[in-house]
C-alpha cells in the first residue's frame, strides 16, 4: 500500500506536475498573444477611423496625433496585459510545484510598498505622462512653454518630454514636474 502510494506520488511527480507547468505556459503564452493582436487591432482602428474623419475634413494633423497617443497608450497596455497574465502564470507553477506562495505574495506586498515610496517621483512622471497623452495636451511637432522654454515638442514619452528651442538647445523635461504647459500650435475651438 505505502509503495502504491509512494509510486502514485512518484508519478504525478514525474508527469503529473510538468503536465500541468506545460500546460499552464501554453495558456500565458496564447493568452498574451491573443491580448497583443486585440490591443493592436483597436489601435489600428482607431488610427483607420481618424485618419477617415481627417479625410472628409481635407486635413492630417488629427489623425497622426491619434496614431502617436494610441501608439502609447497600445504599448502601455500591452505591457501591463503581459506583466499581469506572466505574474499569474507564476503563481500557478509554483503551486503546482507544491510551494506555498502564501510568503511570498506577503513579502512581495511589502517589497511593493517599499518600491512604491521609493519610486514616487518615477512613479509620478509616468502617470503625468499617460494624462498628458490621454489628454492630447501638446504633440509630437506642437510648440510650447513649458516653464520659461519655448520650442518645438520632439518627442513625448511615458516618462519625459523632449523639447528643442529656437536657438538647437534640447530640453528634457520629466513630466511629472510639468506644471503648466502653454500650446502654441493647437487651433482654438
Amino acid at each position: 500500500m505505502i509503495a502504491a502510494q509512494a509510486e502514485q506520488g512518484l508519478g504525478e511527480l514525474l508527469v503529473g506536475t510538468p503536465l500541468r507547468i506545460l500546460i499552464v505556459l501554453l495558456v500565458a503564452v496564447a493568452l498574451q498573444l491573443l491580448a497583443v493582436r486585440v490591443i493592436r487591432h483597436a489601435i489600428r482602428r482607431t488610427v483607420e477611423r481618424a485618419q477617415a474623419r481627417d479625410q472628409q475634413r481635407g486635413k492630417e494633423v488629427t489623425g497622426t496625433r491619434v496614431a502617436q497617443r494610441t501608439g502609447a497608450i497600445g504599448s502601455l497596455l500591452i505591457s501591463v496585459v503581459s506583466v499581469v497574465i506572466w505574474i499569474n502564470a507564476l503563481v500557478i507553477i509554483l503551486e503546482a510545484l507544491g510551494i506555498n506562495i502564501t510568503p511570498i505574495v506577503a513579502s512581495a506586498g511589502v517589497a511593493g510598498i517599499a518600491l512604491a515610496f521609493g519610486a514616487q517621483t518615477l512613479i509620478k512622471d509616468y502617470i503625468s505622462g499617460i494624462l498628458l497623452i490621454l489628454e492630447d495636451q501638446y504633440g509630437v511637432g506642437d510648440v510650447v512653454v513649458i516653464g520659461a522654454v519655448t520650442g518645438t515638442v520632439e518627442e513625448v514619452l511615458l516618462r519625459t518630454t523632449r523639447l528643442r528651442d529656437a536657438d538647437g538647445t534640447l530640453w528634457h523635461f520629466r513630466n511629472g514636474e510639468i506644471m503648466s504647459v502653454g500650446n502654441r500650435s493647437q487651433p482654438s475651438v
